[in-house]
C-alpha cells in the first residue's frame, strides 16, 4: 500500500473517553459534574417546595371544610327545628359522630290494634361528613317513616368547587321532601 491509499486514523467522537492527560477533558468533566450536582440540588429543592405547597393546600382544605361544615350544620339545625315544630311529636337531636356532624329529628308512635301493641319509629337526619384525604364536602341525608327507610341521599363536591349556597338549598329541599313524604302517610 502506498501512503496515498492509507486511511486517516479515526477521530475520537464526543462519546468516547478522552485521554486522561488532556487538561481540557478533565475540566470539561468537572464542569459537567458540577452542573449535574446543581441540577440534583435544584430538583430536590423543587420537590421540597412542592411538598410544602401540598401540605399547605391540605391545611387550607381542612380550614375551608371546617368553615363550610359549621355554616351547614347551623342551617341543618334551623331547618330540622322547623320541621320538628311543624310535626308535633318529633324531637330534635344534635348529631356529633365519627361519621359526621349535623342533626336529626325522631318520633316514636305507639299504636294498639286488636290488643296488640306496635311501635313505629320515624327519623330524619342530615350530616356533613368529616374532612377526608379526598378533599370533598359531603352532605348525607337519611329518612325513616314508620320503620321503613324511605329516604337516602348524598351529595358531594370537591372543596375547590363547593358552594355553601348549593348545599344550603339541598338541606332545605331534602327537609321539605321528607316532610312531604311523612305528611303523605297520614300521621
Amino acid at each position: 500500500m502506498t501512503a496515498r491509499s492509507r486511511r486517516p486514523p479515526p477521530q475520537p467522537d464526543s462519546g468516547s473517553p478522552q485521554p486522561v492527560g488532556n487538561d481540557t477533558s478533565v475540566s470539561d468533566f468537572r464542569d459537567r459534574l458540577q452542573q449535574a450536582a446543581q441540577r440534583g440540588r435544584a430538583a430536590s429543592a423543587e420537590k421540597a417546595l412542592e411538598q410544602a405547597a401540598e401540605a399547605l393546600s391540605e391545611e387550607e382544605s381542612k380550614r375551608l371544610h371546617s368553615q363550610l361544615r359549621l355554616q351547614l350544620t347551623d342551617h341543618i339545625d334551623q331547618c330540622l327545628h322547623q320541621l320538628a315544630d311543624s310535626f308535633p311529636g318529633f324531637r330534635y337531636e344534635t348529631v356529633v359522630e365519627d361519621s359526621g356532624w349535623g342533626g336529626s329529628v325522631t318520633r316514636d308512635d305507639l299504636s294498639v290494634t286488636r290488643g296488640r301493641r306496635e311501635n313505629h319509629f320515624s327519623r330524619f337526619s342530615m350530616t356533613v361528613s368529616p374532612h377526608s384525604k379526598y378533599g370533598v364536602l359531603e352532605l348525607i341525608a337519611k329518612g325513616t317513616i314508620r320503620n321503613k327507610e324511605v329516604f337516602s341521599r348524598n351529595h358531594y363536591r370537591l372543596m375547590a368547587e363547593a358552594s355553601v349556597d348549593e348545599f344550603r338549598d339541598l338541606v332545605e329541599r331534602w327537609a321539605i321532601d321528607y316532610a312531604e313524604e311523612y305528611a303523605a302517610t297520614g300521621l
